[in-house]
């Protein structure tokens, strides 16, 4: 019963006005920017149904980083969304591989914070790092299931489905499932694989945009995101990184 209720509040308008609500003013002006930023390169590039898609995607997936710098759940319902417009739009520009990303999202991220509300209570009793306890072991084991992922990942764009970009698909896509990995078990770590990840999928998507299978708008919208991983980094008043902040 108790699981029921917990994710029917996302039904809840009221429920959304509070999520939002208790960000840093960094965390906002950034928002700000990155809906501006992904609504001009949308509107300056041919109007179809995918570019479209895109802006929303962008939008809504620009949200969810925040929001997970926030410690704020509401990424769950914004992710969920944003990643299924992601893989609609990485079908169409046949990055496979970031459509696994994405699945990936939804199973790690996404559902487990709709249903474990606790998963934003006292964040900084819970955030920890691959170097605390046993960092050969836990560097080793993140290096190594990063490998098995990009070889799968790899093997799938070259084998199963033919990408036009198959070690940078299969490479972006190991970064971020890697990430994904690290922020579901609350490894402050998992910011260097964000950094890393926006990197890779800004060379990725501006190579598919360059080739003609996307627009631009997915390109600005990965470079936004490395502005969110570093609010995470720099921002005094964001917990990942600064054990001193408050609990709001």
């Amino acid at each position: 019963m108790k699981l029921n209720q917990d994710a029917l509040r996302v039904l809840k308008p009221s429920w959304y006005i509070h999520q939002m609500k208790g960000w840093t003013k960094r965390s906002y002006q950034l928002l700000t920017l990155g809906i501006i930023v992904v609504i001009l390169t949308t509107i300056t590039s041919d109007i179809n149904a995918i570019s479209i898609t895109t802006m929303f995607a962008g939008i809504l997936g620009y949200t969810t980083t925040l929001a997970i710098t926030n410690a704020k759940p509401v990424n769950g319902m914004f992710g969920l969304i944003s990643a299924i417009l992601y893989i609609i739009v990485a079908i169409s520009a046949k990055n496979y591989a970031d459509v696994v990303l994405q699945a990936a999202y939804i199973i790690l991220l996404d559902i487990p914070v709709l249903v474990l509300p606790k998963w934003s209570e006292n964040v900084q009793a819970h955030i920890r790092g691959l170097s605390d306890s046993k960092p050969l072991r836990d560097w080793g084991l993140t290096a190594l299931f990063f490998i098995v992922v990009f070889g799968l990942l790899y093997l799938m764009d070259t084998q199963l489905f033919i990408s036009p970009r198959p070690v940078l698909d299969a490479f972006a896509g190991a970064v971020g499932i890697t990430g994904s990995i690290l922020a579901t078990l609350r490894f402050r770590d998992q910011y260097y694989f964000w950094i890393f990840q926006g990197v890779m999928s800004v060379i990725l998507w501006g190579t598919t945009a360059f080739q003609g299978d996307a627009n631009f708008t997915l390109l600005f919208t990965y470079t936004l995101y490395l502005l969110n991983d570093a609010l995470a980094l720099f921002d005094k008043n964001i917990p990942w990184f600064h054990k001193s902040v408050d609990k709001r």
